[in-house]
């Protein structure tokens, strides 16, 4: 005891300040909100050479990209299915896929993980105007006042990789300390306040994940985390998964996107619901 006690003595204080401070150091190969720019793109804009290019569309795994119309075309990218693997940008010859380091990913619905790129002359809806993205805002007033100051959450792992999930446990270590915030994950629904869901809801999962909803009682939030949770991520199209937590009758209050998210988008998230992060 007394060693262990010396030893903490010793590390100081070790939990980050963010969001009173500044967040921690995001590593060299973090990909955060991808940013379109329709000026680069050659379908998008009949002025340039090789407008029939889907060199972007052919390299997506998920087809998160999508280009309709002739010239101005539309290019629209689905974060919410996005791997944040990157293939789109080295596909692309012309560099109108660009990953920023922007991890406020966060959003209050479905629609707002959709960036799109309208063509020569016309709004674009990407990172180059960060206000553009409508980030997730804090849930109602009167859940704020029932739940802003201690979020219960019981997470339900539907299928996952563990990759989503070994990010979300990261937060209750000592350097994120999730707890500080009044969030805390529990072990049966009846205590929770909410469930956060990681996985792409396979057909295994589908009556656990929604015994375990109704067993909340209300009022109550519905939290997706990962790429998986939101639309199936890497297994859409499989006849064994659903299709994430929106393919369930389940409503969703906050989408996290990632493959898997940042801890600190997945932390940034949460603060968001509970207002203790704006703008």
């Amino acid at each position: 005891m007394l060693k262990a006690i010396r030893a903490r003595a010793k590390q100081g204080y070790r939990t980050m300040r963010y969001p009173a401070g500044d967040p921690p150091p995001l590593p060299a190969r973090f990909r955060g909100l991808p940013a379109i720019d329709v000026a680069r793109c050659a379908a998008a804009e009949p002025a340039r050479e090789g407008a029939s290019c889907d060199a972007c569309l052919v390299a997506c795994p998920t087809k998160a990209l999508v280009l309709t119309g002739s010239p101005p075309a539309t290019l629209a990218l689905d974060v919410g299915a996005c791997l944040f693997c990157g293939e789109c940008e080295r596909a692309c010859p012309g560099g109108a896929i660009a990953f920023t380091r922007d991890y406020r990913l966060s959003t209050n619905t479905r629609e707002a993980l959709v960036l799109r790129s309208e063509g020569a002359g016309a709004p674009t809806r990407s990172t180059s105007d960060a206000d553009n993205y409508a980030r997730a805002e804090s849930m109602g007033r009167e859940l704020r006042r029932l739940l802003g100051r201690s979020l219960k959450l019981r997470e339900v792992s539907a299928g996952g990789c563990n990759a989503c999930e070994a990010d979300v446990n990261v937060l209750g270590t000592v350097g994120w300390d999730l707890g500080r915030f009044g969030i805390q994950f529990v072990a049966s629904p009846r205590h929770a306040d909410g469930i956060l869901v990681t996985g792409p809801v396979t057909k295994n999962m589908e009556l656990a994940l929604k015994k375990t909803w109704d067993a909340i009682p209300g009022p109550k939030v519905a939290i997706a985390v990962g790429s998986c949770a939101i639309s199936g991520g890497p297994y859409v199209g499989s006849p064994e998964i659903l299709g994430g937590l929106g393919s369930t009758e389940i409503p969703v209050d906050l989408w996290v996107p990632g493959c898997p998210p940042h801890p600190l988008t997945i932390l940034d998230g949460l603060l968001r619901l509970i207002g203790r992060v704006k703008g």
